[in-house]
């Protein structure tokens, strides 16, 4: 049996990395959509201030996850071929990414030039949410979370 604590088990695993990682982003931008959610509601300008902060951090992160991801397909499958639901989620983790990004984009941009966000932002933060959770929903299949049994 595997000593859950033992360092180079944790560190070298060939996968290990990105799916422990891959939480912060998710979870990240969702509440960022909330937060942005209530501030629109509220018009409170910490809540909008917190929605934009957590969405930097999303984009952010965003980044170790994709190269822990490419490193993972690398060392389990040796650069094999991607196919299936496999190719998907890699397919979708790219556009997840780059939505992220442009939902923090808009964000960054709008807090530039005034204090007003577009109303277009609402469509792009839901896609980017819809595009995200299918992402992860097949993330799980991957990983045998969302097998059944």
């Amino acid at each position: 049996m595997v000593n859950p604590f033992d360092l180079k088990t944790v560190l070298l695993e060939k996968h290990a990395q990105h799916v422990v990682l891959i939480h912060f982003p998710i979870a990240l931008f969702v509440a960022a959509i909330a937060f942005d959610l209530i501030a629109l509601g509220t018009k409170r300008r910490g809540l909008a201030d917190a929605a934009y902060y957590n969405l930097l951090a999303a984009a952010i992160s965003t980044l170790p996850v994709l190269v822990t991801g490419l490193l993972a397909w690398q060392f389990q499958l040796e650069g094999q071929k991607l196919k299936g639901i496999l190719l998907l989620h890699l397919v979708l983790a790219c556009i997840s990414t780059v939505m992220i990004w442009l939902v923090w984009w808009v964000h960054f941009r709008a807090r530039r030039r005034t204090v007003y966000l577009p109303t277009y932002r609402l469509a792009v933060e839901f896609l980017a949410l819809i595009i995200v959770a299918l992402t992860a929903h097949l993330g799980g299949f991957l990983s045998g979370v969302n097998t059944p049994g």
